[in-house]
């Protein structure tokens, strides 16, 4: 036998949406974020210690040596140097981001792999993001080009970098033309 059910006293009344907290919205590897923290958070931690993205690395508190570079709208940035409240409405891309949404690595990740270009890893998501920076810039860097970035290594993988880049930059020509 079928029960009757008063009908809730909301029914037909209008519901209104409950705005959010206030705080700035960014996007971060393709998913949207909203920071309501300190806006003077520098991006770093709150990849870090907010999202748990840790592979940009700490390198000093001014960037030095370009572990904590991250992509801004394209852009290799100092994740270090830069606080939440100047990424309102931009892209973030870190190194968890260059893969695709499978999993399958860019070109120039595997070109990293291929080339053992990686030493004690520390240094190679900066590495990464400065090198697809250039990439996005120059489809065929020169040497001199790939002397430019900014990054240091103490491992001296310095040659088998600008190998990786070079094959990466092959392979994505060549990607191009398919």
């Amino acid at each position: 036998m079928a029960q009757d059910h008063a009908a809730p006293a909301t029914r037909g009344a209008a519901i209104a949406p409950v705005a959010g907290p206030p705080g700035i919205d960014v996007q971060i590897n393709g998913e949207y974020f909203r920071h309501t923290g300190d806006p003077e958070m520098p991006l770093l931690w709150y990849l870090r210690d907010v999202l748990r993205l840790d592979g940009t690395k700490y390198g000093g508190e001014h960037g030095e040596g370009g572990a904590d570079l991250v992509l801004v709208n394209g852009k290799a940035t100092s994740a270090i140097g830069v606080p939440m409240s100047k990424l309102a409405g931009k892209q973030v891309t870190t190194v968890e981001g260059l893969a695709d949404a499978k999993g399958v690595l860019h070109p120039l990740q595997q070109a990293f792999i291929d080339e053992d270009a990686i030493g004690c890893g520390y240094c190679t998501p900066g590495w990464l993001i400065a090198s697809m920076d250039l990439l996005n810039r120059r489809k065929d860097p020169s040497d001199s080009d790939i002397d430019t970035l900014p990054n240091l290594c103490r491992c001296g993988c310095q040659t088998r970098v600008r190998s990786a880049i070079k094959r990466a930059a092959a392979s994505m020509k060549q990607g191009a033309q398919a």
